[in-house]
């Protein structure tokens, strides 16, 4: 500590990362982040074990699983312990982008073997990605403003395809159709979060997402839209003990696949951390990146034995951070602490899973919106008068945005393509990165022949 020309002890300057709000604060601007990501932790578990064939039971246990891994690796991520995690208000948990490879490996496996097939190509991924990070984190210095503002916008438009089922109230790939309610709820939602915004101040403003929610929550109720069975068949308590669903197998096929994917989990953690970093006014260096993965492999090598599934980044908090300019990691090491709880306790889950989703659909426009408005923000930043930095950005959101707009554009290529391509974020990651490296090795040549 300093002294003050008064005589007076000034106080440490904390960065507001690492301030330490009061608990009421950390509880509900947890409970915010909770709501914000809980479908997405829950989806891959679902799809997997419906396509597995295991009963309602192992079912639940499989999602218990998955909530009680994805809260450990938060808190890993978000506190941080020696080399591992960002530091950063960072949630992890389940990928998406395993769901597709480990559908493949299931239909693949003898009916019994599937998940332990799943898990020990799981945990090797999960150990290569920790020991892979220090080097993957290298890949900080590719990305000058004009690659990480297209990869930040992209983040945010890869999630509209989420926002757009969460309002049909389907998962992905369901009806045409939108009823006139689900659109009435996602709306109420949408204007209580921009009224609130707009007019409340201080913490009560930061709040505008959880009282949205609350508000689509209270509509659904008499339309009949709330759906309780979750809750109803929710055990009080359910702790799944390691490797309950069998211990771990190891097929190269299945390992191979997987050590892909998180090539493709690493590289959207990339991006997720540098638009988080922007966001918080920390950015992310190549150590933060370094320290980031490492957590995200180490928690993937725990969700395998925990009965969880590969761990990435949640790219819609960072979302969330953005709109309530919560910085403090400490809210988000909540989040993990209560993500914990959920996975020890199956009732609470269920209490969670009674907001709409239809009232997450009109939240999430607000959050999304919000990561493809900071991408556009860094752009800034670039020089976009410039027609190479035009083309960088035009392509790189064309390819990114494919996927998106054309999930089955790339069926019948070869695996590992469709693993890398099938993701927006890595693939409009990978060509921004490709081409402005094309682009300023030609432009040193040019220097170097005038020379």
């Amino acid at each position: 500590m300093s002294t003050g020309l008064g005589g007076e002890t000034e106080e440490p300057h904390h960065h507001p990362v690492d301030a330490l709000p009061p608990p009421w604060q950390l509880l509900a601007g947890g409970l915010q982040h909770i709501a914000a990501m809980v479908a997405g932790v829950v989806a891959p578990p679902l799809i997997i074990g419906a396509a597995v064939g295991i009963g309602a039971v192992e079912q639940g246990l499989l999602i218990t699983a998955s909530l009680f891994s994805a809260g450990l690796a938060t808190l890993l991520q978000s506190l941080g312990w020696w080399r591992f995690g960002a530091r950063l208000p960072l949630i992890n948990g389940a990928s998406f982008a395993a769901v597709a490879p480990i559908l493949a490996i299931v239909g693949s496996s003898a009916h019994g073997d599937a998940l332990p097939i799943v898990y020990g190509a799981t945990l090797v991924a999960g150990v290569l990605a920790t020991l892979a990070a220090p080097y993957f984190s290298r890949l900080q210095r590719f990305f000058p403003p004009v690659v990480g503002g297209t990869v930040i916008t992209l983040i945010g438009l890869s999630l509209l395809p989420v926002t757009l089922n969460w309002v049909r109230g389907t998962g992905e790939g369901g009806g045409t159709r939108v009823p006139t309610a689900n659109l009435a709820i996602a709306a109420v939602t949408l204007a209580v979060v921009l009224i609130c915004h707009r007019f409340l101040r201080g913490f009560w403003r930061q709040l505008a997402l959880l009282i949205g929610l609350v508000a689509g929550t209270l509509l659904a109720w008499p339309l009949g839209l709330i759906d309780t069975s979750t809750l109803r068949g929710a055990a009080v308590f359910g702790f799944v003990p390691p490797l309950h669903f069998g211990a771990p197998q190891f097929h190269a096929g299945a390992i191979i696949s997987l050590c892909i994917v998180m090539l493709v989990v690493m590289t959207e953690s990339t991006a997720t951390m540098m638009a988080l970093g922007e966001i918080v006014d920390r950015p992310a260096d190549e150590r933060t990146l370094a320290d980031g993965l490492r957590a995200a492999g180490a928690g993937t090598a725990l969700s395998a034995v925990l009965g969880g599934f590969p761990c990435g980044a949640f790219a819609q908090n960072v979302g969330l951070v953005a709109l309530t300019r919560m910085h403090s990691r400490y809210v988000v090491a909540t989040s993990g602490a209560l993500l914990v709880l959920l996975g020890l306790f199956p009732v609470a889950s269920g209490i969670v899973e009674l907001v709409p989703k239809p009232a997450l659909g009109g939240a999430g426009l607000v959050l999304f919106g919000t990561v493809a408005a900071s991408g556009i923000r860094t752009l800034g930043r670039a020089d976009l008068s410039d027609p190479v930095n035009t083309i960088i950005v035009g392509v790189s959101l064309f390819i990114g945005m494919t996927p998106i707009v054309a999930p089955s554009f790339y069926t019948g290529l070869p695996a590992p393509v469709v693993t890398i391509m099938g993701s927006g974020i890595s693939a409009g990651c990978i060509t921004a990165i490709l081409l402005h490296q094309a682009f300023r090795i030609r432009a040193r040549r040019a220097v170097g022949a005038e020379a």
